[in-house]
C-alpha cells in the first residue's frame, strides 16, 4: 500500500506577520489577503468535518467572521494557522453541540475522488477500506488526519493548535499511519 501524501507544501499560503496583522487592523481591506490565503484549507477541513457542503460554506463564513472580530485582540505568537483553525473547531463543535449530534461518521459523498487508480496510488476498493478504517478511529485520531492532511497544517501548527510539543504530534501521526498501513496490508491479505 502506498504510504500517506505529504500535504503540499505551504508555499502558497502566505506568512501572517505582525507587520500583515497590523495592516489588517488599520484597514480591513487587507484581511482580503488572509481569507485568500486560508479559505480553502478552512473550507477542506469544515467540509470534512460536516459531510455537507452547504453547512461547511455556512461555517467558513462564520469562521472568518468571528476571525475578523477578534483579530485585534490576538497576540501574534508566530502560529496565526493554528488560532484560526482553533475558531473553525470550535464552529464545528457549536454546530453539533446545537444539532445534538456527533461528527459525520460517513465521508460525504461529493467529496472529490481520484481520477483514476495510478493519479492516486489507490484501487477504490483500498480506498474504500481506508476510509473505513479512518471513520473507525478514535475523534483524536481523525482530528490528527484531517488537520493534518486536509487542512494542510504543519506539525508546528498543529502542535501549537492542540497544545503539545511538536516532536510528539509528529510521533503519533508517524505511529497512526504505520498502524493505518499495516492494518491496511492485514486486509489485503
Amino acid at each position: 500500500m502506498p504510504s500517506c501524501p505529504a500535504p503540499a507544501a505551504d508555499v502558497s499560503r502566505p506568512t501572517v506577520d505582525t507587520a500583515a496583522l497590523a495592516a489588517v487592523n488599520e484597514n480591513p481591506a487587507e484581511f482580503e489577503a488572509i481569507y485568500r490565503a486560508y479559505i480553502q484549507p478552512v473550507f477542506r477541513y469544515l467540509y470534512n468535518r460536516m459531510g455537507d457542503r452547504q453547512e461547511a460554506e455556512e461555517l467558513t463564513a462564520q469562521t472568518f467572521l468571528a476571525v475578523m472580530e477578534r483579530l485585534p485582540a490576538y497576540k501574534h505568537n508566530g502560529h496565526f494557522p493554528a488560532w484560526l483553525f482553533s475558531i473553525a473547531r470550535h464552529k464545528a463543535a457549536d454546530y453539533f453541540r446545537r444539532q445534538s449530534r456527533h461528527p459525520e461518521t460517513e465521508l460525504a459523498e461529493d467529496l472529490p475522488q481520484p481520477a483514476t487508480e495510478n493519479q492516486a496510488g489507490f484501487a477504490a476498493t483500498e480506498l474504500r477500506e481506508l476510509s473505513a478504517l479512518i471513520i473507525s478511529l478514535p475523534n483524536d485520531d481523525q482530528e490528527l488526519l484531517r488537520l493534518r492532511y486536509v487542512a494542510e497544517l504543519s506539525f508546528a501548527e498543529i502542535a501549537a493548535l492542540q497544545g503539545r510539543k511538536m516532536d510528539a504530534v509528529k510521533k503519533t501521526l508517524y505511529r497512526l499511519q504505520a498502524r493505518l498501513q499495516k492494518q491496511m496490508e492485514a486486509g489485503d491479505e
